[in-house]
Parts: structure tokens; sequence; C-alpha cells
């Protein structure tokens, strides 16, 4: 399931409390992904996946559910 593939990703690229990842946590204020912690998890989401993110998608993602929108969006 892709919010089980993520939450892997978000643990393990920037040390985030599964638990407290939900489709509905923010990024930034919920898990407290850092601008460094965003690059890691973007370089692991294109190699996990084998997608291509554009700035201006990684822009936009603000929750959980925007992340996996996204890339199920590029799996498609």
């Amino acid at each position: 399931m892709m919010l089980e593939d993520i939450k892997k990703i978000l643990v393990d690229t920037a040390s985030v409390d599964a638990e407290k990842v939900t489709v509905d946590a923010t990024l930034k204020e919920d898990l407290g992904i850092d601008s460094l912690d965003s690059v890691e998890m973007v370089l692991e989401l294109e190699n996990e996946f084998n997608i291509k993110l554009e700035d201006d998608e990684i822009a936009k993602l603000v929750t959980v559910g925007d992340v996996i929108n996204l890339v199920s969006a590029k799996t498609m």
C-alpha cells in the first residue's frame, strides 16, 4: 500500500515517528520535516518508485496525502 511505502521512506530518511504518519499529517508542522529531510525524501521517492519529481510539484507538497497523490499519479 502506498501509505506504508511512504511511511517507511519518511521514517528512514527523516527519522519521523511512524505513528505520526497519517494521510492528513503535514510534512513540516506535524512531522518536522525540514528542507534537508525534504531533499532526502524526494531522492528516495524517485529511487523507490523510479519516477522524476519536478521542483514545482515538490513545492506543492504539504501533507503526506499530497505525497501519496503525486507518487500515485507518477507511477500510473
